[in-house]
């Protein structure tokens, strides 16, 4: 049974129409198929498709990206990857079924992927808490992140969260900390990371795991720090005022991109992901292919500048201030001691042969 959206009812009547169409045995009994009508019919579902999907508001946007067909992290990983080997816990409370996580191969070469799952249905919903990640479940990234990063492995992570959890339990266990921990980790990686935001993005829970050198989504994606009916409560007292905060937070791709928030869209098929999932899954593997053999001859210390580089220029052109595309500004100023301490610890020998020398020749001078 397919689901629709309120926007998408002329949509779901063709649909209906098709089906009966395209059924020989119809209420009115066995009957010759109508191959012309059918042919018609699937123009015009063509045609409204790419009329609604051409024009859709921010809010509009937020409800494809929460579509119950919509791929979910489970799906990519299933398809996208080789010898996948699910890891579990982190080594301090237990496991967190709202976050996917393990080792695997993609185009031949190791990868640790993380992915945050919603689950395909009401039961398996509930089982991955609708994707919403307790500290249990940002530890064992921490731990599989590290990891990754000793053996030089890259990591690509698969965002779909409305958030962390918020309940009681989580926050005893140190929800905050655990999420600042997970974006101070992805931070100092020295090893190739990708995030792909593939339905929801939301807040601190997709910022934990979204803090990559590249940072991809699809087209009908969003990633904003709060939900609309959330920013709506807050600023308008109103929830149901959720298209104007959609608008006003610039939470799809398309305004990300131009805040240089994102690097990447990747296009989905007419109609959303749900539509076409071959060729969803195939847009994305040619993008990470594309971004992986972009780092291919990165040293380490490249690769942690490029994403340091990436953080701190997001808003200095776009924002408040405008600034050149020269980065040597954007670095914290070190001061003279710390200066003379940093470059006595690269030529250390050169200062204690100097040292020795000079040690030697005073005390010659006082002895002869």
């Amino acid at each position: 049974m397919k689901n629709y959206l309120n926007f998408e009812t002329d949509i779901k009547n063709l649909e209906e129409e098709l089906d009966k169409l395209k059924d020989p045995y119809n209420q009115e009994g066995l009957s010759e198929v109508d191959t012309s009508r059918i042919s018609k019919v699937e123009e015009e579902i063509n045609e409204k498709l790419e009329k609604i999907y051409s024009n859709l508001d921010p809010w509009q946007t937020t409800l494809v990206a929460r579509h119950e067909d919509r791929p979910k992290a489970k799906f990519f990983v299933e398809n996208l990857f080789d010898d996948f080997i699910q890891l579990s816990g982190d080594r301090y409370y237990g496991e967190d079924k709202a976050v996917i996580a393990g080792f695997a191969k993609f185009d031949g070469k190791s990868v640790l992927v993380i992915g945050q799952e919603k689950g395909s249905d009401l039961n398996k919903r509930i089982d991955h808490n609708f994707g919403m990640m307790r500290p249990e479940g940002y530890r064992k990234t921490i731990r599989l992140m590290e990891l990754a990063n000793k053996f030089k492995i890259p990591i690509i992570s698969i965002v779909d969260t409305p958030g962390a959890y918020p309940g009681v339990g989580a926050e005893e266990r140190g929800q905050a900390e655990a999420i600042a921990k997970s974006i101070e980790c992805s931070m100092k990686l020295t090893v190739p990371t990708i995030a792909i935001i593939i339905g929801e993005g939301g807040s601190g829970g997709a910022i934990a795991l979204a803090s990559s050198n590249k940072v991809i989504m699809l087209q009908n994606a969003i990633y904003s720090v709060i939900s609309p009916e959330g920013c709506a409560t807050i600023l308008w007292r109103d929830p149901k005022k959720t298209l104007e905060a959609a608008t006003a937070m610039k939470m799809s791709s398309s305004d990300l991109l131009k805040l240089n928030i994102i690097d990447e869209i990747i296009p989905e098929p007419v109609g959303g992901a749900h539509r076409d999932k071959d060729l969803i899954l195939e847009n994305v593997r040619d993008s990470l292919k594309k971004n992986l053999d972009f780092f291919n001859r990165m040293d380490k210390d490249e690769i942690l500048t490029h994403r340091k580089n990436k953080f701190l220029s997001i808003g200095r052109n776009k924002g408040f201030t405008t600034q050149s595309d020269d980065r040597n500004d954007l670095s914290m100023k070190a001061s003279a001691l710390q200066n003379f301490y940093q470059n006595f610890k690269k030529n250390s020998k050169i200062y204690y042969g100097v040292s020795a020398i000079a040690l030697l020749i005073l005390l010659l001078s006082i002895f002869l």
